[in-house]
């Protein structure tokens, strides 16, 4: 079985981009991954393409061959659906075929245009993803849903809402460098505790915002990179998937995400890893809670004790275990179809030292990522290493 290697990496600014097209933003960054990879156009052998609520936003179906056409392909080219972790399972079918030999270059990564719908209209188009016959009709979104999953963690656990406040603060914190991000503007506690409330104990500021943006990856071949002189140090080099049920009625605890300790169980045990090796990790952090749910169940902290990490420092860019360096969904921008894509570009620049905020782990070797969707009834986490 080949290794799978990141040779070129390709992103558009995360925000709002109204006036711009879901197959410009995706052409962008294609075109930015093939060029810093070196690889020969011809070379790409087929295109995986993350896309959620395209349909709906754009009234475009039948998105991957329009994709690869923005690319100068006309290869062999699928759009993989599965909420918020699209494009993370569209990598890891990718990184699947790469290993079993059946391709040795594939593009992989996504795309959402979500802000040239008003807010309604995105947040209706958004709860597709529960359950239609009894959360949606019941008026479920996602806000109150990932309230529901607060609500049980503080009566299971216990934590307050300044706790999830110090998670924004830092996301905020770790974005103002980047420049694919859509904020760059420093929040305080105080201000997340006052922001507006969504739906308790879910503040605005608390939530990751309404994004357009498009990510996309080279991936390659040991063999390929060796043959062709590829410059890519950084290797995938775990992958994992976990499911739950759909709807968080029918799950016996609201405060824990079995999907994602199935994802991380089966990620570390391909790479050859446990918890402790991780120096640094993106999550899917679509509120703050999320964040906590995903350090706890990526197995970084019992259930219980993640929730304070953030306050404690042990998460922030200096801390023991930085957590979400390039911002996150909550501050760098969540364009939903491009995320998993987005977390693992921002992990092999950071791996690789050309990140903004490399200096902070310019000794890592190697990171994680979380890819969730929904309330983490999917889940794709990725390990990836660097060449010291």
């Amino acid at each position: 079985m080949t290794g799978v290697r990141v040779a070129g990496v390709g992103l558009t600014h995360f925000g709002r981009h109204p006036e711009r097209t879901g197959r410009d933003l995706f052409g962008e960054a294609a075109l930015a991954a093939r060029e810093e990879s070196g690889v020969a156009l011809e070379d790409i052998e087929s295109i995986n393409y993350g896309n959620f609520m395209g349909s709906l936003s754009e009234r475009q179906g039948h998105q991957a061959p329009l994709m690869a056409e923005m690319v100068g392909l006309q290869c062999p080219a699928t759009r993989y659906e599965e909420a918020c972790a699209s494009a993370g399972v569209a990598v890891r079918e990718a990184v699947r075929a790469v290993r079993s030999g059946e391709a040795d270059v594939i593009l992989a990564g996504g795309c959402e245009r979500m802000t040239n719908l008003s807010t309604a209209d995105v947040t209706e188009g958004l709860a597709t993803a529960a359950d239609e016959l009894y959360e949606i009709r019941a008026g479920m979104t996602f806000p109150g849903a990932y309230a529901l999953m607060a609500r049980a963690y503080f009566e299971s656990f216990g934590g307050e809402r300044e706790d999830l406040a110090h998670v924004a603060v830092k996301n905020h914190d770790n974005a103002l460098p980047n420049e694919y991000a859509q904020f760059h503007r420093a929040i305080t506690v105080d201000e997340v505790l006052d922001a507006p409330m969504v739906s308790d104990p879910v503040g605005l500021l608390d939530a990751c915002p309404v994004t357009d943006g498009a990510s996309a990856l080279v991936l390659v071949s040991d063999e390929y990179a060796a043959e062709h002189d590829v410059d890519a140090p950084v290797s995938i080099t775990g992958s994992g998937q976990g499911g739950d049920n759909l709807a968080l009625h029918d799950r016996e605890r609201l405060a824990v995400t079995p999907a994602t300790e199935r994802a991380a169980a089966e990620a570390y045990d391909d790479a050859g890893c446990s918890a402790d090796d991780v120096d640094l990790v993106e999550v899917h952090d679509c509120f703050t809670i999320a964040e906590v749910l995903a350090i706890e169940g990526l197995g970084f902290y019992d259930h219980g004790e993640g929730i304070g990490a953030a306050r404690r420092g042990e998460t922030t860019a200096t801390g023991d275990l930085p957590v979400n360096l390039s911002g996150g969904l909550k501050a760098k921008g969540h364009p939903v179809g491009a995320t998993g894509g987005s977390q693992i570009a921002e992990m092999t620049r950071l791996l690789r030292g050309d990140h903004p905020n490399s200096d902070h782990v310019e000794d890592a070797t190697l990171g994680v990522t979380h890819n969730a969707g929904g309330t983490v009834a999917s889940a794709v986490v990725h390990v990836l290493e660097v060449d010291r």
